[in-house]
């Protein structure tokens, strides 16, 4: 008999700390419910992914079909890039897709896994709903979409909705997007996987742990937050505190511990290869000043204190909100003007309080989503033979 095929849709592969994350918990959580299926991740880094992911799946396999599709037409105004790519999944005929676009076929389910790649800053990603649409038009899969930032609404969108129409399941983790899509509110993905990230390096870890990111920003807000973090470090140090450095994406973090290395010694940067190896120190003892929002997620379920700053408006001010309004306890800042605030105290607790809340409520609709059940003896109802033979015709004309 044939095996199930789900089908992941993320943005990994960078690498990124936070996207790595969601994608390692799904894949985590699929080895655990069902690790007799073929797992099939579509990833714009495929070979990182492949990587990163390696042994957490009995059954994994990492392509790019989809993204690929979606970036080759990148190049065209944004409203025709779903069309292409919807118009390349149904007909077939492009020697470069079509073997990939076969496995899709295949899928009892798509799943768009969680984050902040889907929204007016990259409104081209929206194509890849409308890929998995006529995916569901061929073959009946099930189509998710769980724990995503939907902030900002691409440019001149009348009807949000309408990226979700025929979809099985959406959620979103902030409220804003729940309004403006209206879908339902969730939590972010990361949730499904934080319990165990806890404790995996130095449970004991104190001090204070920054990491201030150079992207998704301009030079003049990049200087400012590195001018009202400073003040805060020098604070912790006078104080007898230790201060790390934390690399979520490598390089593009790296920039800032650069600035304050004056202030941090080398030792004491913490590189994304370690955390992905060991996992992230920490603990209840911490501070920590991030721009990063799944340090925050994180780091608040530990226990941990801190100031999350918004390195850009509209964007991750919504993100770092969203889990304020949780309880994080943490103070939230904007990058370029309120920095030098200092590090509160936790108002009212910290996620740690609610962790097997959220933790549960992710499980749940991870169960939702993939409730045990026993492999097709099928691969799909269109059948293989014809496909084939679609091809041919398709490359005939």
């Amino acid at each position: 008999m044939a095996r199930p095929v789900i089908y992941l849709i993320g943005t990994s592969g960078h690498p990124n700390f936070g996207d790595e994350f969601i994608t390692a918990a799904w894949i985590k959580y699929l080895a655990e419910t069902a690790p007799e299926a073929e797992v099939w991740l579509d990833s714009p880094q495929p070979g990182a992914s492949s990587t990163l992911f390696a042994g957490m799946h009995p059954h994994l396999f990492v392509t790019d079909t989809l993204w690929r599709a979606v970036s080759e037409s990148s190049h065209l105004p944004v409203e025709e890039v779903g069309s292409r790519v919807s118009n390349l999944v149904t007909n077939l005929g492009s020697p470069a897709f079509d073997l990939g676009l076969l496995k899709l076929r295949e899928a009892r389910s798509l799943h768009l896994v969680g984050g902040g790649y889907l929204n007016g800053v990259w409104p081209h990603h929206f194509a890849l709903t409308d890929a998995m649409r006529a995916v569901k038009e061929l073959t009946g899969a099930k189509l998710f979409a769980t724990g995503h930032g939907l902030m900002p609404v691409p440019g001149g969108l009348t009807e949000p909705a309408e990226f979700f129409r025929d979809f099985d399941y959406v959620s979103v983790r902030d409220q804003d997007s729940a309004q403006q899509y209206g879908v339902p509110l969730g939590v972010d993905d990361a949730f499904l996987g934080a319990a165990s990230e806890i404790g995996r390096d130095t449970p004991e870890a104190d001090g204070m742990f920054v990491c201030i990111q150079s992207d998704m920003t301009d030079t003049e807000t990049f200087e400012k937050t590195i001018a009202g973090v400073r003040p805060i470090i020098e604070r912790a140090i006078s104080e007898g505190k230790p201060v790390s450095y934390v690399e979520a994406i490598p390089g593009v973090d790296h920039a800032a511990f650069a600035r304050l290395s004056d202030l941090i010694p080398g030792e004491k940067f913490i590189p994304f290869a370690h955390i992905w190896q060991h996992g992230l120190p920490l603990s209840a003892h911490q501070e920590w000043v991030t721009t990063r929002f799944h340090f925050h997620l994180l780091a608040s379920a530990a226990g941990a204190k801190g100031i999350a700053l918004g390195i850009r408006p509209g964007y991750y001010d919504i993100k770092h909100r969203s889990l304020v309004e949780l309880g994080s306890g943490w103070h939230y800042a904007a990058a370029d003007r309120d920095a030098g605030a200092g590090v509160a105290a936790p108002s009212g607790g910290t996620l740690s309080d609610q962790l097997p809340r959220l933790t549960a409520r992710k499980r749940a609709e991870a169960d939702k989503l993939y409730p045990v059940q026993s492999a097709p003896q099928s691969q799909d109802r269109t059948g293989r033979a014809t496909l084939l033979s679609r091809i041919g015709a398709a490359r005939r004309r």
